[in-house]
């Protein structure tokens, strides 16, 4: 027993110079960058979490000084004088470094040697202005090194494949704070595009040739290689494209292009339940063929049955050659609409064209639609109720749109906007039961703020000029109210009524949106809304507004939009209306 009691009393002994004696470092007189950059230099830094003894520890200080010298010279200090403290602590050592950074280095000449028909490129201009524009400022090695990369990258990307760096020195005069660049390129033969080789596709080069935005013998551009990329990924017929300059085999200024190619599933099947509150509960189910042919022709089916809305639709896509994303559309789409204030059934016929121009997608088209339809009326009335209207119409006439959208996340917009716009016109009466034109408008904007918060604007605008409205079918009349117009009033039970007060739709639309929305979490959120506008006829507009909150859900099959709205001064509704919308913002 004695024996264990001197083991234990002599291990106490030794706890405290076994404990841990570290080195506590504190700097003052900078901020980051310069902080950070003065305790990665420093070597007492390395000691925190080790043991050093007393020598260690003042050997390292006395290094300090000129390490901390070493450390901001990248960022243009070269006088930096630092002073300290090294004091004995009953955990180890506290070590206090005051740093006074002094004066900086500033860029005072920029001299840069390049080929004059080079320097005349705009990707090449662009790079040698970012090493121009160092001037005047403080020398930063980092900044330098970026600039300096950017205009090489920008030299190969232009088809200098060749090209070297033949000079590039800083020249520092400490005395007169100030700092010389000095660079140089020796640009080399600028390539040319040779042969390009496609691998692995299921189509004839003859086809995939169409999405080439150069040709052989242009000039190498790394930005026309990307476009080709991104244009066979669009295509939807490959399920992996790599495209692969052989600059290694290059040679006499001509540069081959390698694209290899795995085919994508051809047909792929889609289905499922969905829900919402404009259409009530279905199911929806499609079928698409990716290539119907080796012309890479397209066939897509789809079909819902919802408890509000019907629908069979199938459009057989040709492509066509052009580096726009051209194609001959051609549609069929049947359609059982019934909404609160009106029923439609109707068979339509559609034949365009769509390109990509100027960033917007254009279609001109024609179309052909007919069928019948009961305006002012509720889904279980009878045909004979007073005041509801019968009608039917066949109508062809010509359509165009512009379309264009611009976010930087797909799944979840944090800045991002769109706009589409579709005017639509019958020849007279060629074909027709009623003459008519009309425009719509549609815009978006999305911008987050506060890091948590997202503002969300929406402007709807439409008007129809016809010389008998009574023969156009409700989806060419406008109505207000529902999940994309004005929550807090049910689908499109807002507009002009007829003399038996029932809503028979209007001449024109207008509608404003403002929507914050927080996010507690990175999945959860809340919104709080204001929708105001009407459909009307002429000027005699009487907004309505709704307002209210609702939920957001980030889900794994997209963004959940759960909203609960209530009109506002408006006698004739009252009450509270869900809204459940599933998918991206724009």
């Amino acid at each position: 027993m004695r024996r264990i009691r001197r083991c234990l009393i002599l291990l106490l002994l030794l706890v405290p110079a076994l404990s841990h004696a570290g080195v506590q470092l504190v700097v003052d007189g900078v901020d980051d960058p310069l902080k950070a950059a003065v305790v990665a230099g420093v070597s007492l830094s390395q000691y925190a979490t080790r043991d050093a003894s007393e020598a260690q520890v003042r050997r390292l200080y006395d290094r300090a000084d000129a390490q901390v010298g070493t450390a901001l010279q990248p960022y243009g200090y070269y006088d930096a004088r630092t002073t300290g403290k090294l004091e004995k602590t009953a955990k180890g050592w506290k070590v206090t470094l005051h740093v006074v950074p002094g004066e900086p280095v500033k860029v005072t000449s920029v001299d840069i040697q390049l080929d004059a028909a080079a320097a005349k490129l705009k990707p090449i201009r662009a790079a040698r202005h970012g090493i121009e524009k160092l001037k005047g400022q403080r020398l930063d090695d980092a900044t330098y090194d970026s600039a300096r990369d950017a205009l090489s990258n920008a030299l190969t990307a232009s088809g200098y494949l060749d090209a070297k760096l033949t000079t590039h020195r800083v020249v520092v005069n400490r005395a007169a704070h100030s700092a010389a660049v000095q660079l140089a390129w020796d640009v080399g033969t600028r390539y040319r595009y040779g042969q390009v080789h496609f691998e692995g596709s299921q189509f004839a080069p003859d086809f995939l040739y169409r999405y080439l935005p150069f040709k052989s013998g242009d000039y190498y551009d790394q930005d026309q290689l990307l476009k080709l990329q991104q244009a066979l990924n669009g295509a939807d017929y490959f399920s992996a494209v790599n495209v692969m300059p052989q600059t290694d085999s290059a040679k006499n200024g001509v540069v081959d292009i390698l694209v290899e190619l795995a085919p994508a599933k051809r047909t792929i099947y889609t289905g499922g339940v969905f829900f919402g509150t404009d259409t009530g509960a279905g199911v929806r189910g499609g079928m698409e063929r990716r290539w119907v042919n080796r012309y890479g022709h397209k066939w897509k089916n789809d079909i819902v049955l919802a408890q509000r809305l019907k629908t069979v639709s199938s459009q057989y896509t040709i492509p066509l050659s052009g580096d726009n994303d051209r194609s001959l559309n051609f549609g069929a789409n049947y359609r059982d609409a019934n909404t609160v204030t009106s029923q439609s059934r109707t068979l339509e016929l559609v034949a365009n064209e769509s390109e990509l121009w100027h960033n917007w997608v254009r279609t001109v088209g024609l179309h052909a639609l007919t069928g019948t339809f009961d305006v002012g009326k509720t889904p279980n009335e009878p045909e004979s109720t007073p005041g509801v209207e019968h009608g039917s119409s066949t109508l062809v006439y010509a359509e165009g749109s512009l379309v264009r959208k611009q976010a930087d996340n797909i799944d979840f917009v944090r800045r991002g906007w769109s706009v589409s716009i579709d005017a639509r016109s019958t020849a007279g009466d060629l074909l027709s039961s009623a003459r008519f034109s009309e425009i719509t408008a549609d815009a978006r904007w999305i911008r987050a703020f506060w890091r948590n918060n997202r503002l969300i604007l929406r402007g709807s605008f439409g008007h129809v000029w016809t010389d008998d409205f009574e023969a156009l079918p409700p989806q060419l009349r406008f109505f207000a109210g529902g999940d994309q117009s004005i929550r807090g009033y049910s689908f499109q039970s807002i507009g002009p009524e007829n003399s038996y007060g029932r809503v028979i739709g209007g001449n024109s639309m207008a509608i404003a949106s403002a929507t914050v929305e927080h996010y507690f979490t990175p999945k959860w959120g809340i919104a709080t809304f204001v929708d105001a506008g009407n459909a009307f006829n002429g000027t005699n507009v009487h907004p309505k507004v709704g307002t209210g909150l609702g939920v957001r859900w980030r889900s794994p099959v997209g963004l959940i939009r759960v909203d609960l709205g209530t009109p506002i001064n408006d006698a004739q509704r009252h009450g509270v209306e869900l809204h459940l919308v599933i998918g991206p913002d724009l």
